[in-house]
């Protein structure tokens, strides 16, 4: 849980959290929250449909993860061979999108302190700005839409494919990648362009880590600044609009304020 003992941000020396090239930014708990149970409930109301049995999520870990680890995760933990539901995954997750979209007019978001400043921020010096979270990619877009926040994002890396959260981040740095070399002012040599990810969760870190990325974290999910930095994230605050204030107060490369 987010701590109550006022804005921190912390940089790490040389960091500069608003200039690189493009930003995969995380949706739960990084840009929004919900004031619902729709996505969770699409985990029950799919299994039930597509496979007639019940799910259980006590005990599996939903922070940080991808959809389809929770199902993977969630099937283990109940010692439900992969032969008795993989081969409906792709039928489970359908379903999961189906009843968020059947449902998308319950949805209650709440955007996150200072993101659509940060947003305009980037957006200003020429960032690229994509998602890079767990949610199946259209659930992830219903949530940016309903929230207002689906213009700042061109593209996005989604789990559909990726039980693994270091390999949904891996191609979305790839995307990122491959539209910067095609806009004007890159050349043709991958690799080079920056890649940042923004996460509220040691997974987050971790993810980014994996692929040789930064990461800006935010403890506006579950996780507290003080566990976030145990990380070692490249750029950590409390909320982004503290992130903000700081860089406009006191310049980007101060550390802990």
């Amino acid at each position: 849980m987010s701590e109550s003992t006022g804005p921190r941000v912390y940089l790490s020396e040389g960091f500069r959290w608003d200039e690189q090239e493009a930003y995969l930014f995380d949706i739960d708990g990084t840009l929004l929250r919900h004031r619902d149970r729709i996505h969770f409930d699409a985990f029950y109301a799919s299994v039930r449909s597509v496979l007639g049995c019940e799910l259980a999520l006590d005990g599996v870990r939903l922070s940080g993860n991808t959809d389809p680890g929770i199902l993977r995760d969630a099937f283990q933990l109940a010692n439900v061979e992969d032969s008795g539901w993989r081969h409906r995954r792709e039928d489970v997750l359908k379903a999961m999108c189906d009843h968020v979209e059947a449902h998308r007019g319950e949805l209650l978001p709440i955007v996150m302190p200072g993101v659509e400043d940060v947003l305009r921020h980037l957006e200003r010096r020429g960032a690229l700005l994509g998602l890079g979270t767990g949610n199946l990619e259209k659930i992830g877009w219903l949530k940016v839409e309903n929230a207002g926040l689906r213009e700042w994002f061109t593209f996005g890396g989604f789990s559909d494919r990726f039980e693994d959260r270091k390999d949904m981040i891996a191609h979305g740095a790839e995307q990122a990648r491959a539209i910067l070399r095609t806009s004007e002012g890159h050349g043709e040599t991958g690799g080079s362009e920056t890649v940042c990810v923004v996460g509220d969760t040691p997974w987050d870190i971790d993810a980014a880590r994996a692929n040789g990325l930064p990461t800006i974290a935010v403890a506006t999910g579950r996780y507290g600044f003080k566990e976030l930095m145990e990380r070692e994230p490249e750029a950590c605050a409390t909320t982004l609009a503290a992130l903000l204030e700081a860089t406009a107060a006191v310049g980007t490369g101060k550390h802990d304020s």
